[in-house]
């Protein structure tokens, strides 16, 4: 099974270009802030939007075309969406909403009592939504969508609408349930840890644009943008500057020495928390300077360091674990390459 998109659409402040492919039982995330177009995109996947141009086919099935005229309704497209909010039938019991999700009659008793079971909701099977926790919603909206066994699934933020605790008791839950769906899985979220936990590849999205998808351990070590960077948490960017020998951080006011090899590609720096440690004695000075430490901030494994060059730099945020270590205001540290990473990025895009 695969999923294929790509398509363009008018929205008010930006347009949204979707473009990658899910490929079989494979988890992909799409991770934005709000109102980048994450939702959007699922809508005209499932059929609730119209896009202005593109392309999309499930199973080699076209479910839209805009050269062919090809637009299929989303009762024909055999793909199944987890509403932020659930969208339960308020008026209708529990097993009457996942009843809701089986076309035929054929079977469907014994069908609905198969994921009530399943899910765990044969205690609430005569309930209203009204009268649901958080979690037994959410059930309930999954076992609606597993009954009418969908060629993909789309998770629109899903544990938006539950408490932490909640959340990790249904997160466990939930991954063995999409992972038994043995089909493409879409992942939206604006939350990394979520999109980290479930997914096997993630698309960064943007004020409609999207980056290619990548697998999760290389994009979160290095991040090609500047909007990539903000969204897996990264703190510390500069704008630079190529020089003979190394590059110039601008914001951080440092000169960076760079091995030949090195491949420079990028309007801006990017550097992990980990960037910045204490040489050990005999280690060469190399990419070492001085920086003051304006800010401290404990942390349940360490401490949050806030550092820079001089009152004109841009400071640079460090994650120290030995907590206590560092006694002094000032201290020497070197750089780790390794933590260092271009990224491309706009004139629109502000730094502070």
């Amino acid at each position: 099974m695969q999923l294929e998109v790509k398509i363009k659409k008018r929205l008010a402040d930006f347009t949204l270009n979707a473009d990658f492919i899910a490929g079989d039982k494979e988890i992909l995330g799409i991770l934005g802030a709000s109102g980048c177009g994450k939702s959007m995109t699922l809508k005209c996947i499932a059929g609730i939007e119209r896009p202005d141009a593109g392309y999309i086919a499930l199973n080699g099935q076209v479910l839209f075309d805009s050269e062919a005229g090809i637009n299929l309704s989303p009762q024909k497209r055999k793909i199944g969406y987890l509403f932020q909010n659930y969208a339960l039938f308020p008026h209708m019991t529990v097993e009457k909403n996942i009843a809701s999700g089986i076309l035929g009659k054929r079977g469907k008793k014994e069908l609905v009592a198969h994921y009530l079971k399943m899910m765990r909701l044969e205690d609430c099977a005569n309930r209203l939504p009204g009268e649901l926790s958080g979690g037994q919603k959410q059930r309930t909206a999954l076992a609606r969508i597993f009954v009418s066994q969908p060629q993909a699934l789309l998770l629109d933020e899903p544990f938006s609408a539950l408490d932490g605790l909640l959340k990790w008791h249904i997160g466990m839950e939930l991954y063995d349930w999409i992972a038994a769906c043995q089909c493409p899985v879409l992942f939206v979220s604006h939350n990394r840890g979520e999109i980290y936990q479930f997914c096997d590849k993630i698309c960064i999205l943007a004020n409609g644009k999207m980056e290619a998808p990548r697998p999760k351990k290389a994009l979160f070590a290095a991040p090609r943008t500047l909007a990539g960077a903000r969204l897996i948490g990264c703190r510390n960017y500069s704008r630079c500057e190529i020089l003979p020998h190394g590059i110039y951080a601008s914001d951080w006011q440092i000169e960076i020495a760079l091995p030949k090899d090195f491949k420079q590609d990028g309007e801006f720096l990017g550097l992990g928390e980990k960037g910045l440690f204490l040489l050990e004695d005999g280690q060469k000075k190399v990419n070492t300077w001085q920086f003051e430490i304006v800010r401290r901030l404990k942390q349940y494994e360490g401490e949050l360091l806030l550092v820079r060059k001089n009152e004109k730099a841009r400071p640079i945020w460090l994650f120290w674990q030995d907590e206590g270590v560092i006694k002094d205001n000032f201290i020497e540290l070197s750089l780790c390459l390794e933590q260092l990473f271009f990224l491309k990025g706009e004139a629109e895009d502000e730094l502070f």
